[in-house]
């Protein structure tokens, strides 16, 4: 299968060259590319591509915001950060607004061409110094109760979904109609101003929510 890529840089070095280094891959097609974060919105909505490979600073719109719109507009385009910010600040923000993978201008090209066959088939890939850091985000203890804007259910129905529990599953542990599960599914979503339940659990995961293990799926 070829995978279909945009990329999207302002810098023409970097946009050019990764465009020429894919041209030459079996199996990649470059369909597109974009000098801005509008331009990148535009490109995966019009092109429909499987990967969207954007930086993170780039003019008129940051690929933060792009890949959020992304997300909304053509949610079947996976996108990849490519950029050469490795704070956490970036990588998390990244994450919550719908990229499933991030990785420094600074990889080899092998890894970086690695990155977008993980994306299109469906993967989460990190370069190793930004997966260390999204590990030690995961694994790291809760300090202080996490999300004060939620309420006690919220936070409870919360947890369950960052366990990967189902909502029918949620409402059978917590006694609760399907109705009502998704009820406080939406305010939950509308408080943490998040658009789906995959950006929900990654924001969960980095509070120390997410880890219940005794409530079937």
């Amino acid at each position: 299968m070829t995978i279909r890529v945009v990329i999207a840089d302002d810098h023409p070095i970097v946009r050019d060259g990764l465009a020429v280094l894919l041209s030459t891959l079996p199996g990649m097609q470059v369909a597109g590319t974009a000098a801005d974060g509008r331009e990148a919105v535009r490109a995966a909505v019009t092109l429909a591509p499987d990967v969207l490979v954007l930086d993170i600073q780039m003019p008129g719109m940051t690929g933060i915001e792009a890949a959020r719109e992304v997300a909304t507009a053509a949610p079947k385009v996976a996108v990849l950060m490519l950029t050469m910010y490795e704070d956490d600040e970036s990588v998390f923000a990244a994450m919550r607004a719908g990229a499933r993978g991030y990785v420094l201008k600074g990889a080899q090209q092998d890894e970086i061409v690695r990155a977008i066959r993980a994306v299109a088939a469906g993967e989460a890939i990190f370069g190793p110094g930004v997966a260390r850091r999204v590990l030690s985000y995961l694994t790291a203890p809760p300090q202080g109760e996490p999300f004060p804007g939620l309420t006690r259910r919220e936070r409870d129905v919360l947890d369950l979904i960052a366990a990967g529990r189902t909502n029918t599953a949620i409402g059978a542990h917590l006694t609760l109609a399907p109705k009502t599960v998704s009820n406080h599914i939406s305010s939950i979503f509308a408080k943490l101003q998040v658009a789906s339940r995959a950006q929900a659990i990654i924001l969960a995961r980095e509070a120390g929510l997410g880890r219940s293990t005794d409530v079937p799926e």
